[in-house]
């Protein structure tokens, strides 16, 4: 199975190395600033406005500003995505929770747990790791590894067809991060 090259829509033209580590370029530098405020505003209420402290503060605000700064993720979410995103969560949490706490008081525990392979469509990255831990705060699935072509996920039973849901998740995480999943992930 071939993997489309994904369509990241922010920052795809900025970031050409191959060293994971990037540097704020022109225009990005107000996006430092506004991290160094947030940073120092949050050591403030740590050190509850202790001024003496600033000897140690502002080099630790500096260093989280630049590590924050260089590791962050050339993939971004798309704002109205994240609105349909949220509501589908909801939904697949209230119903997988009453599905667990069914399982749970049902006089035979009907519950066959096994692991599903789960081929990904979604490029290595911000976008699995996100749809790796969406699949983690889902009741009754639990993602027990990433590996390189699949995400291994621990279910609590065989009934229920997982690799459909899961293909659900992932068209959703898809269009949250602006990712264009190859043709045989729609079927």
């Amino acid at each position: 199975m071939k993997l489309i090259q994904p369509n990241l829509r922010a920052h795809s033209s900025e970031h050409t190395s191959v060293w994971p580590l990037r540097w704020p370029g022109r225009g990005h530098w107000l996006g430092f600033l506004r991290r160094a405020t947030l940073y120092a505003l949050l050591w403030l209420i740590v050190v509850e406005g202790d001024l003496s402290s600033l000897w140690i503060g502002v080099p630790a605000v500096l260093v989280a500003t630049t590590a924050s700064t260089a590791l962050r993720s050339p993939a971004t979410m798309i704002l109205h995505e994240l609105f349909r995103f949220v509501p589908f969560f909801l939904i697949h949490s209230l119903m997988g929770g009453v599905d667990v706490a069914w399982r749970a008081v049902h006089p035979r525990m009907p519950i066959a747990p096994h692991l599903v392979e789960y081929p990904f469509q979604l490029p290595p990255g911000l976008p699995r790791v996100f749809m790796a831990n969406t699949v983690s705060l889902l009741p009754g699935t639990l993602s027990a590894d990433i590996c390189a072509h699949f995400l291994k996920v621990h279910v609590l039973t065989d009934r229920r067809d997982t690799t459909s849901e899961l293909r659900k998740l992932e068209q959703r995480v898809a269009a949250l991060f602006g990712v264009v999943l190859p043709e045989g992930a729609l079927e």
